[in-house]
C-alpha cells in the first residue's frame, strides 16, 4: 500500500491520456477522468484519502517543482511577453475582477449566503493563496480549495475549446484568459498545446494571485 496512490494516479492518467490521444474530446479530459475514477476506487475499496495521500506523497513532492518549471517557457518568450506587457497588464485587472463580479452576482442571483458569497470569490486563484484569502475575508478555506481544484479541472478540460468556440486566435490572449480563469490546471493544458499561450498563462497565473490577494479582502465588503 505504500505506492499504491502513486502507482493508481500514474496508471490511470496515463490510460486515459491515451484514450483522449485517440478521440480529442473535452469530456475525455485525462486529469477529469483520472480524479472521478480515483474517488470511485477509494469509495468502492474502503480506503480513506489519507492514506490514499500518504502513498500518492511522492507525487505530491513533484508538484512544487512542475510549477517552478513554468519558468522555463516564460523565459524563452521573454521577449514577446514583454512587448504585451501592457495589455498583459490590463488582462490580468480585468480577468481578475471580472471573476470575483461574476461569481458574487451569480451567487446573489441564487440568494445565496454571505458565507458561500466570500468562500466563492477567490476560486479563480492558485490553491494556497485562494485559502488564505478566503480565512481573510471570513470565508471557509476547506470549501475555497474545493471550489479552486474545480475550477482547474474544468478549465483544464474546457479552456482550448472554449477558446476556439468564441474565435480567440491570439496567442497571448488564450494563454493569459487560461491563466487568469484557471490557474494551475489551466496552464498545464494550454502549454500542451503552444508554448507561448503556457508562458502567459503561467505568469497569468502568478499575477492574478498577487493581484486577488491585494484587491479581494477590500472588494469583498463593498459587493457582499
Amino acid at each position: 500500500m505504500k505506492t499504491f496512490g502513486a502507482f493508481i494516479t500514474i496508471a490511470l492518467y496515463a490510460f486515459f491520456s491515451y484514450l483522449y490521444s485517440r478521440k480529442r474530446n473535452p469530456f475525455l479530459n485525462p486529469v477529469l477522468l483520472s480524479i472521478l475514477t480515483i474517488g470511485v476506487i477509494l469509495k468502492a475499496f474502503g480506503i480513506s484519502y489519507e492514506s490514499y495521500m500518504e502513498s500518492a506523497r511522492v507525487i505530491s513532492f513533484f508538484l512544487g517543482p512542475a510549477v517552478v518549471s513554468l519558468a522555463i517557457p516564460l523565459y524563452k518568450q521573454a521577449k514577446i511577453v514583454k512587448e504585451y506587457s501592457k495589455e498583459i497588464t490590463i488582462g490580468i485587472i480585468v480577468g481578475g475582477v471580472t471573476a470575483i463580479f461574476s461569481t458574487i452576482l451569480m451567487l446573489k442571483a441564487f440568494h445565496a449566503p454571505e458565507i458561500l458569497q466570500r468562500s466563492f470569490a477567490p476560486k479563480s486563484v492558485t490553491t494556497a493563496i485562494a485559502m488564505g484569502i478566503s480565512e481573510k475575508i471570513r470565508g471557509i478555506p476547506q470549501l475555497t480549495a474545493v471550489l479552486v481544484i474545480l475550477t482547474g479541472i474544468l478549465g483544464n478540460a474546457f479552456a482550448p475549446e472554449l477558446l476556439d468556440l468564441f474565435k480567440v486566435k491570439d496567442r497571448v490572449a488564450r494563454g493569459l484568459g487560461t491563466g487568469v480563469s484557471s490557474h494551475g490546471l489551466g496552464t498545464a493544458r494550454i502549454i500542451l498545446e503552444d508554448e507561448l499561450a503556457g508562458a502567459v498563462s503561467g505568469l497569468g497565473m502568478a499575477l492574478n494571485g498577487i493581484f486577488t490577494a491585494f484587491i479581494l479582502p477590500a472588494l469583498i465588503e463593498v459587493i457582499v
